[in-house]
């Protein structure tokens, strides 16, 4: 049986997510909490519905999803648009099929592996005689690790080239099956600052530091992208920097990238009901 996989966007046509020109498949399911998170619906394991006030009709034109929710979780404000309270929701997704206005969105979907690399194999044309191919990020992939290694496994009889996005917080036994079948990994090393990096993420970079020290020994020859997003008031010191430089600078294969702050996510938290925790 074709295994399936819980993932909320596949994005295709990307230059920043490994060489070349990437599809992208975002599984959800992620075990930090990052301050800065751009993308908070990859954090839970099940699926959840986004909700863009901006898009709703109004409870004088429309109210279709107070009427069909069950749970009783779907009211309307002063401003006549609808509130969910996240509470009482049940994620049965009814609002998200009734909703003649799509304002609400179902954040995760099940996929199985030939549905995701039919998709992927669209783009082919874009990296079939360069050096792109499938990104498979999240949230954290190898939180779903077995479908992971199946659809890198699969995908290579294909004759993709791969590559994952991670935050290196896993299992290594899991770690060490999927990098078999990777041509590049893109691993983040947020701090090596453990109080910073538990304060910051809500997990200890003990096991992300000993993963990639573990993913350098085993697999030499693997190309290693070590990224750090640069967080105003949690790594963005110099010392904070060059520390993790130097723990980079004898590591095999390894291209170090810092990558700068953004907020593209807030308006996600919004859609989520849940508050953005850099907005100090």
């Amino acid at each position: 049986m074709d295994k399936k996989g819980m993932i909320f966007n596949i994005q295709q046509y990307s230059l920043h997510d490994g060489p070349g020109i990437r599809t992208i498949v975002f599984m959800k399911g992620c075990p930090l909490r990052c301050r800065w998170c751009c993308n908070p619906e990859s954090q839970k394991t099940k699926p959840e519905i986004s909700y863009d006030a901006n898009k709703c009709l109004g409870k004088k034109i429309c109210n279709e999803c107070e009427k069909i929710c069950d749970a009783g979780a779907i009211e309307f404000s002063d401003l006549h648009k609808a509130v969910i309270q996240r509470d009482k929701c049940s994620s049965c997704m009814k609002c998200v099929h009734e909703c003649p206005a799509k304002a609400y969105k179902a954040e995760g979907h099940q996929y199985s592996i030939k549905e995701v690399l039919d998709i992927v194999e669209k783009d082919s044309i874009f990296y079939r005689h360069g050096n792109g191919g499938l990104t498979v990020s999240g949230g954290e992939p190898l939180m779903q690790g077995e479908f992971l290694i199946q659809l890198l496994r699969q995908a290579k009889k294909r004759r993709l080239t791969t590559a994952i996005e991670t935050c290196g917080y896993a299992d290594y036994p899991i770690l060490k099956q999927a990098a078999k079948y990777l041509d590049a990994i893109l691993f983040d090393i947020k701090s090596l600052d453990e109080q910073q990096h538990i304060a910051y993420t809500g997990k200890t970079n003990r096991k992300i530091l000993q993963n990639f020290d573990n993913l350098c020994r085993d697999f030499p020859k693997l190309p290693k992208y070590a990224r750090t997003p640069v967080i105003p008031g949690f790594n963005d010191s110099p010392d904070d920097l060059l520390a993790i430089k130097n723990y980079l600078a004898n590591k095999p294969e390894t291209v170090y990238e810092q990558l700068p702050y953004h907020r593209f996510g807030v308006a996600k938290y919004n859609a989520l009901g849940r508050r953005y925790m850099m907005d100090e």
